[in-house]
This record gives C-alpha cells, sequence and structure tokens, in this order.
C-alpha cells in the first residue's frame, strides 16, 4: 500500500464558487481537451457518435434544483474532480504505488506505467473522482494540469489549469490553500467555503464556495394567494416634447 506524507510543502487546489458556475461546460470540454493531447494516456470514448456513448471525463459538472428555506427554488451547477484530499483513501488503497501525493504541492497523481487497472482507489474515493480508461485500462484523474503550471514555455497568464483558464464566469480560482494569505485561501475565509461531504474524514484540498442568497421583491399577496411585482411609479404625469406632441396626434385619430 502506499503511504501518504505527513506534510506537504504546499496545498495546491481548486476554490469553485456555486454562485456565479453557469453550467456551459467549458471547464469540461477543455479539461478534455488538454489531457488527452497532453500528460498521460488519452482520454478515450466509446461510441462517440452512437445510441450510447460513454467516455472517460476528469471534470463533470452535475445541476440540481434545490429549495432554499426562503424564497424560489434555485439551479445550481455543481462541477466535480478530484479534490486532491489531505489524507486520500485513493492513495493509501493502492496495492503497486501507482497512486501518490506529491510532498511539494500535495497534488494527487497516477504513474500510469504501474496501474494495473484494479479499481481499488476507485472504490475507495466517496467522491467518485476517478474514472477507468477503457481503452488504456489504467486509472485517470484530475492532475491540476501539472504539465501547464510548472511550464516555464507558457506565458504566465497560462500556468493554470485549463478548466480554469478556461471559465468564462470566472467560477473557478487555483492556488495555494495552505498559505493564508495567497487570494484562494482569503476568498474562502470571506464567502464561507466549505468542504465537500467532510463526514469522510478525507480533508479535501478543493472547496467550494455557497451560493448567495437571492434578492427578494417585496410583494403583496392577491386574493388568489399569488404574488404580484409592486406597481412602479410614473416618472411624469404628462408626457412633454416629441412624446407629448405624438400622444395628442394620436389621441385625435
Amino acid at each position: 500500500m502506499t503511504t501518504l506524507p505527513d506534510k506537504t510543502d504546499r496545498k495546491l487546489g481548486l476554490v469553485i464558487d456555486l454562485d456565479t458556475c453557469v453550467g456551459c461546460h467549458a471547464c469540461v470540454i477543455s479539461c478534455k481537451g488538454w489531457n488527452t493531447e497532453n500528460y498521460g494516456a488519452p482520454l478515450s470514448d466509446q461510441d462517440p457518435y452512437g445510441a450510447d456513448p460513454t467516455g472517460t471525463f476528469l471534470n463533470r459538472v452535475h445541476s440540481y434544483e434545490v429549495q432554499p428555506d426562503q424564497g424560489a427554488a434555485q439551479l445550481i451547477h455543481f462541477p466535480k474532480s478530484c479534490l486532491h484530499c489531505e489524507d486520500a483513501p485513493c492513495v493509501t488503497v493502492c496495492p503497486t504505488g501507482a497512486s501518490y501525493k506529491r510532498t511539494e504541492d500535495g497534488i494527487v497523481l497516477v504513474n500510469e506505467t504501474d496501474c494495473i487497472g484494479c479499481g481499488l482507489c476507485a472504490w475507495a474515493c466517496p467522491y467518485g473522482a476517478r474514472e477507468m480508461d477503457l481503452a488504456e485500462g489504467v486509472m485517470k484523474k484530475c492532475t491540476l494540469c501539472v504539465d501547464r503550471i510548472y511550464n516555464e514555455n507558457l506565458p504566465e497568464e497560462d500556468r493554470e489549469p485549463a478548466c480554469v483558464r478556461t471559465c468564462p464566469a470566472g467560477a473557478r480560482h487555483f492556488g495555494d490553500l495552505g498559505d493564508p494569505d495567497s487570494d484562494v485561501s482569503q476568498l474562502v475565509a470571506e464567502r464561507g467555503g466549505m468542504d465537500l461531504m467532510p463526514e469522510q474524514g478525507t480533508k479535501p484540498v478543493n472547496k467550494y464556495l455557497p451560493p448567495r442568497p437571492k434578492d427578494q421583491m417585496n410583494t403583496a399577496p392577491t386574493q388568489d394567494g399569488t404574488a404580484t411585482p409592486p406597481m412602479l411609479k410614473p416618472i411624469a404625469q404628462e408626457a412633454k416634447g416629441f412624446i407629448g406632441w405624438l400622444d395628442k396626434a394620436l389621441e385625435k385619430l
């Protein structure tokens, strides 16, 4: 079995804002494209244009309708990928040492040359974040685009995960969550960032920012119990200028 480091120098991870994610799946497509062409074995698809297509994706977006205590129901888009847990059960269960957590930055990776495709890590992960690539027979997972973030051949602004770089809504943030002064740590502190399923005891590095409460209009219920928006007050009692002339002309027709 693989052992976890006692501590890591950094805790690189993602902060995902559930309030601004629009569910466009741009992160899913950019992740698939980058990881198919670069790190490790390609992410395969099976029968992609058939009646029952399947494939390997390292990032997925789920959508849920939730009912707050007050106000109307909300549609929440929930991106999910590997959370690079501090106490990662997918690492400790691996029989070959293929799954490991890096000491220098805390990223959880898979050495595909040592992976035997047993699937134990997928069973151990409580988040369903690992996927077996059927074409290669090896386990695949989010790498935080380790081949991008340290690539000095890329411009500085591109040295972040493909999903973060692509997100049009700015819902994904990347940085060192082990540094309390980093932008992502301050964002988590300000917005009350949360762990996913903390009861599992995995100590996920990735955090989620909860949706903000939506604005509510002060409305009065009608006789049938439905609410109507407040009436707008007129800006002017009498139209003037061209609009006033046009109004009078139309009255004479």
